[in-house]
């Protein structure tokens, strides 16, 4: 090779001693290009701010690459390998980015400009909006980028964990089942301790919309969540108003916090579609730990020759569906957005779900030289419930999950003959209640505004808003005589009830905004009017001749009074209810460092007598934004502002009229004829003309405070809430009068806590964001200056009629426990209790959490996204009925299934299960409640579609808690004369865990 090589032609060498000078030159020069170009250096420098302070931690990168450095405290940096050619980008959380092309130099020092829109993030707040950083009152904003993930039926949902101090418990896993929102504590005893919701700006009347149902001896059902119509889809934002200076815009409704519910809007720019499908799978969690056949029987049960698992014969992996199509657009100011959406949602227990079906409609147009605003906000939604008998007061026989857990699982699903096997009517069949009952409810609500502004003058506008929220519900529920169970077998039963509301809104309010030099000046006068129209009837009819569920719906003839039985029983109700109100406020601001809010309502109610149909309610707040100030280091804070404020709100969510007597007439034995026969009037309120208000006193003092540029933010609050004058069914001890009156109780609810609120930015370059959220707030609860005892929390269970567990009496939380202290077992197996067999009242042992709280991670690389969400609740207990009525010894001994804890015990078989701290258990929990994965696909500029994103979530993905039962995030309804409790666990509707793939697709 090489000799070929040196015996190359003469010719071709000379030529190629010629070219290489030429070759030499041409790389030479590519040298000095390439150098000129590409060559690198060091670049060192000081960032400052406006005020010329040093700032540390600032991001400086290489554009277009992962090359990049930190100024340090001092806020200098170093950066090496920088091309001379190339760009710095200077960043930090709060100010505005600088990109400097370096243009071959080696010192750059940079000034960085307070970029304000976090700080200039608006919130909103009653009647108007403000900016977060003007804020005076503790209010809380999260946006759809902050909601909670997957199969959401409800709005609460969306924000629960999210914000500090707001509680939000459900009740049960049943898909459309009831919610708890608690904003700071549980502050009433009768009326409604839940929010007031204003769903753009219309105020909800915060009632039932549908009727409860009667299952004979399985008991009764609850109504469904009234704000199950609403589309989450829909929602643009929420915001939560917890201390009195933000609520007492609201008056008399305010006392329990605010939430107010914004619809999304049309964005400016070209006409947009979006789509978004999602098909979701459901599983039970946790399956209690029941007996096996084989089990059962080594235990000594009775062998009957079967094997069933009936909890699988119950339960079932759900499917859930989704579509949300929506288009929208906007042009000088103009907006419209269309949408529609469909949720098919299953339960875990067969023959249960939810179907909804919604559309809304948001628009706005502006006029006459854009001086008047005319906007229209509609939602409307047809909401169909499948139920089944999962109830709250059944007696010992139990309902269907009842059944579920105690029947004996040698026990056969079916005959021979492919009938039921149905033993008696104390231990019915679960598959046969499940066949043998239907339970139907249709909703449809329609919710809206149509409203005009007009801006009469550059620093003055007045708003008119016609809103209006009606809604009409039908509920049929039938049980077919072939069903082996208490007041049903050969009987059946079948459960009507109609109910329609009618809320109209009309307010008017005028807008003042101007600014004085450094004096700013915004204030707001207004006038309200709403009304409030009911209307219910209800039948429940036995003795039917056929056994077919639909017959015996859709033909109530079928039901049979010849023999005097007393077939059909009929009722009404209807009333009225108006609320009229004056309202204003004033901020003012001065020099942008000092501010005062000012606040009255006063509403007056057809709810109470002459005398106190009106209650004015005030508020007063200021905060000073110390960051404002020469003598706070802008390096170190980039927001600083102390908040004080105090007002007065009020409650009136009781029934209607009830300071005066009022009867509600009902009807008896309806025949075939349809001819009445044995009417009657009830009595549901005596004379009280001094019934009034229930108002609550709040203090506030509160901390915003942002450091590192916004990197690190949050807030910190404390709060004392005082509601007295607690409205109240008292009755009386007979004989009396009258047998109970409706009046206000000289007592003391105090609610008095700490809330902390945080935010960490703690990554922001250009392909990866890290981001943690988290919240924490601390609650005691206590009752002051109560004169006498109030029992309430039923427990249901053989031998326990008559049982509670819960009294709520002056020095105790609301809804204490009130038990025997169980102390093990004697010899023969029998409870023992050291300080006597009568109930007391115990230290610490209260349903009301002591400590609520929420942890969300956000992590973001190039176009993946992942989101993780834990909440935590601590400090409660929660009373298990459920194993008081069914997990006992004397349970087992009288052939029922168990968990197999039980067989295992000390407990003799004749023990008495007395209510009592045997079954009161802590509620301490640690949820990992919402994933959700994200990649966004580049779908490139001449695509049809402009953004693609694929999803995947899951929901209640891990539980971390001690609590035996099924879950310890429950609460059943156990009243006792109409009191309500909390923090009772009896056969509720299991949860579930849950997985969603979906897309999000935008033309």
């Amino acid at each position: 090779m090489m000799n070929q090589l040196y015996l190359m032609s003469s010719s071709k060498l000379v030529k190629g001693i010629t070219f290489l000078p030429r070759l030499l030159a041409m790389t030479l020069m590519l040298s000095i290009i390439s150098f000129t170009a590409f060559s690198q250096s060091s670049v060192t420098g000081k960032v400052t701010d406006n005020d010329g302070e040093e700032m540390p931690g600032v991001t400086v990168l290489v554009k277009g690459t992962t090359n990049g450095a930190s100024t340090g405290i001092d806020g200098t940096y170093t950066i090496s390998n920088v091309p001379t050619q190339g760009t710095l980008v200077y960043s930090f959380v709060g100010m505005q980015s600088q990109e400097i092309p370096v243009q071959g130099r080696t010192q750059i020092n940079v000034t960085l400009s307070n970029d304000d829109q976090l700080l200039d993030e608006v919130v909103v707040i009653g009647y108007g909006t403000v900016k977060k950083k003007d804020a005076t009152g503790a209010v809380a904003a999260i946006g759809e980028k902050d909601f909670n993930k997957g199969i959401i039926t409800s709005s609460e949902q969306l924000m629960q964990g999210r914000v500090a101090g707001v509680a939000i418990t459900q009740s049960s896993g049943e898909p459309g089942g009831g919610i708890n929102v608690r904003i700071r504590g549980t502050s009433s005893v009768r009326a409604g301790n839940g929010p007031l919701f204003v769903v753009d700006g219309v105020p909800l009347s915060g009632g039932d919309i549908s009727g409860g149902g009667s299952a004979g001896g399985l008991g009764s059902s609850s109504a469904r969540n009234p704000l199950n119509f609403l589309n989450p889809n829909d929602i643009a934002s929420i915001d939560i108003l917890k201390d009195a200076s933000a609520t007492a815009i609201y008056g008399s409704r305010g006392a329990n916090g605010v939430v107010l519910i914004t619809t999304k809007k049309g964005t400016q720019g070209k006409g947009t579609l979006d789509y978004t499908v999602s098909v979701g799978t459901s599983k039970i969690t946790k399956k209690y730990d029941l007996l096996s056949a084989d089990e059962f029987v080594a235990a000594g049960g009775p062998d009957n020759g079967g094997s069933t698992d009936w909890q699988d014969e119950v339960l079932r992996t759900a499917i859930t569906t989704q579509h949300n199509l929506s288009f929208g657009g906007g042009t000088n100011g103009d907006s419209y957005r269309f949408s529609a959406g469909m949720l098919d949602q299953d339960g875990i227990i067969n023959n249960s779900g939810i179907k909804r079906y919604s559309a809304s409609f948001n628009g706005n147009k502006k006029i006459i030289n854009n001086r008047l605003n005319i906007g229209t906000q509609i939602n409307i939604a047809n909401t169909e419930d499948s139920g089944v008998p999962v109830t709250t007061d059944s007696g010992f026989s139990g309902d269907l999950l009842a059944a579920m857990l105690k029947s004996n699982p040698t026990n056969s699903v079916r005959n021979a003959d492919g009938t039921f096997n149905q033993v008696s009517t104390v231990e019915p069949n679960a598959a046969a209640i499940i066949a043998y009952s239907n339970d139907e409810t249709n909703t449809i609500r329609a919710l809206g505004n149509l409203n005009a502004e007009v801006q009469i003058f550059d620093d003055l506008k007045f708003k008119t808003v016609v809103g209006f929220d009606r809604s009409l519900s039908s509920r049929k529920a039938a049980f077919s005589p072939l069903l082996k169970a208490a007041q049903i077998e050969n009987v059946g039963q079948v459960y009507f009830t109609d109910i329609e509301t009618n809320n109209s809104l009309w307010e008017n309010y005028f807008t003042y905004d101007h600014d004085f030099g450094n004096v700013s000046l915004n204030g707001l006068a207004g006038y309200s009017y709403q009304r409030f129209e009911y209307f219910s009837k209800s039948a429940n009819a036995t003795n039917f001749r056929v056994d077919d569920l639909g017959l015996m719906v859709n033909n109530v003839s079928a039901a049979d009074n010849s023999d005097g039985f007393g077939s059909i029983i009929n009722g009404s109700n209807s009333n009225v209810d108006e609320l009229q109100s004056y309202f204003g406020r004033v901020n003012l601001g001065f020099s942008s460092k000092y501010l005062i809010t000012a606040t009255v309502r006063a509403d007056g109610s057809t709810k109470f007598g002459s005398g106190n149909k009106y209650g004015v309610f005030p508020s007063f707040a200021g905060k000073w934004r110390l960051i404002e100030e020469d003598f706070i280091p802008k390096n170190v804070f980039s927001d600083l502002g102390l908040r004080l404020g105090y007002g007065i709100t009020g409650n009136q969510e009781l029934p209607h009229n009830l300071y005066q007597e009022r009867r509600r007439y009902g009807s008896a034995g309806i025949n075939n004829s349809s001819s009445i026969n044995n009417g009657s009037f009830s009595t549901v309120a005596f004379a009280n003309p001094g019934l009034k208000w229930e108002s609550t006193k709040q203090f506030n003092a509160g901390l915003d405070f942002g450091f590192s540029g916004g990197r690190l933010s949050g807030s910190l609050d404390y709060y004392y809430k005082n509601t007295n004058d607690l409205l109240f069914q008292v009755f009386s001890a007979q004989p009396a009068p009258s047998p109970f009156v409706w009046r206000n109780l000289d007592a003391d609810v105090i609610n008095k806590g700490l809330e902390i609120a945080l935010n960490a930015i703690v990554v922001d370059a250009n392909d990866f964001e890290f981001e943690i959220n988290a919240n924490a707030a601390f609650n005691k609860n206590v009752v002051e200056n109560l004169l006498g005892v109030y029992d309430t929390g039923a427990i249901n269970g053989q031998g326990l009629t008559g049982a509670f567990a819960q009294r709520i009496a002056s020095g105790q939380p609301l809804f204490a426990y009130f038990l025997r202290e169980f102390g093990g077992y004697d010899e023969a197996g029998n409870s023992i209790y050291p300080n006597g067999d009568f109930q007391q009242f115990l230290d610490g042992a209260s349903p009301n959490p002591t400590v609520t709280g929420g942890l969300t991670t956000n992590f973001k690389y190039k176009n993946l996204s992942l989101s993780a969400f834990f909440n935590g609740v601590f400090g409660n207990y929660i009373y298990s009925n459920t194993a008081n009525a069914f997990f006992t010894k004397g349970s087992f001994a009288n052939g029922r299934n168990v968990t197999k804890d039980v067989v295992n015990s000390e407990e003799g078989p004749l023990n008495a299960p007395d209510v009592s701290t045997r079954f009161l258990e802590k509620g301490d929990f640690v949820r990992l409640a919402n994933v959700n994965l994200g990649y966004t696909v580049n779908t490139g500029k001449n695509s049809a579609i402009s953004s693609l994103r694929f999803f995947l979530t899951g929901q209640n993905l891990a539980l971390f808690t001690n609590y035996s039962g099924q879950d310890p995030e429950v609460n059943t309804n156990k009243q006792i004369n109409g009191i309500p409790s909390f923090g009772i666990d009896y056969t509720a509707y299991p949860r579930s865990r849950t997985w969603t793939l979906g897309a999000n697709i935008s033309f």
